[in-house]
């Protein structure tokens, strides 16, 4: 599939704002089955610094500063993206998770080597003792590997209730597992606390994923959202992508903007700005198809 996507931001403040700093993971990834072919930023005011930079797992961060008096901010983000569908064996023909989690702290793999950190806590994902022994349920002696992270992944999905007025971007793994409700970002956290407590190496995952409307009826303009995802390493195979608010694994509806820890390594956009009293955000995205 090839997709145009758009995502815009734009703040309303009360009261003038005299210095924003921000930072952005808006820009699609490129690799593995998918490739950003263009990519671009509309900021207004114009930034007086505006630069970009690949950071430390790869994804493409812009950082702008606004130097000048704004009452609003507005940051539209577009994108052209090729997405495919990757092959994978089937979940119950991958190696046992126990040998998986060997080779993951023991072998010399590059893959498994440079996993190892994603197998330790990071600032929003502890490793939970709830979420841990919820994932262990999906992984018992002798399961593969793949086969029981499908199992963690429509367990969620069945288990947890979508609730987007229960948490916010700071809700910690402990609450989400206590009420089994939240959004894509509390599904991921949780499944990842859960595989990194049992030794695995897991990755959140944000984006976009392309939603259809009803039969007979237009797409809304605006109306699609980010998405968030998890990851896990499958020796010898590699990252394979899991989605716990859809029980699927992604294919090509689903477009890559960044890879990190948790939520907080990429984020869409945070920043700091002084003054502007009161704010409004509002944010619209459209993932819309391109015709051959």
């Amino acid at each position: 599939m090839r997709y145009r996507i758009c995502h815009s931001t734009r703040y309303e403040y009360g009261a003038p704002v005299s210095l924003c700093h921000s930072i952005l993971h808006l820009k699609p990834r490129s690799g593995g089955t998918q490739r950003c072919l263009s990519s671009a930023l509309r900021i207004d005011p114009w930034p007086a610094v505006n630069r970009e930079h690949e950071d430390f797992f790869g994804n493409r961060v812009n950082y702008f500063s606004i130097q000048q008096s704004h009452s609003a901010l507005e940051v539209v983000a577009t994108s052209e993206v090729d997405a495919a569908s990757r092959e994978l064996p089937n979940p119950a023909a991958t190696l046992p998770w126990e040998l998986a989690l060997e080779r993951l702290h023991e072998g010399r793999d590059p893959n498994c080597v440079n996993a190892r950190m994603l197998a330790l806590p990071s600032p929003l994902v502890p490793i939970d003792p709830d979420a841990t022994a919820y994932a262990q349920v999906s992984f018992p002696p002798g399961r593969p590997i793949l086969e029981g992270a499908v199992d963690l992944m429509g367990r969620i999905f069945s288990e947890f209730e979508y609730d987007p007025h229960f948490t916010t971007v700071a809700t910690p793994v402990a609450e989400v597992m206590a009420h089994r409700r939240g959004v894509c970002q509390d599904f991921a956290h949780a499944a990842i606390s859960g595989l990194r407590g049992l030794g695995l190496a897991a990755r959140y995952v944000s984006g976009y994923l392309e939603t259809l409307p009803p039969p007979g009826q237009p797409k809304l303009q605006g109306a699609d959202a980010s998405h968030a995802w998890f990851s896990l390493l499958v020796p010898e195979l590699g990252w394979v992508d899991l989605d716990p608010t859809n029980d699927l694994i992604p294919g090509e509806r689903h477009v890559v903007t960044a890879l990190g820890r948790d939520f907080q390594d990429v984020t869409p956009m945070r920043g700091i700005f002084y003054g502007g009293g009161a704010h409004e955000l509002t944010v619209a995205v459209d993932v819309n198809r391109i015709p051959d």
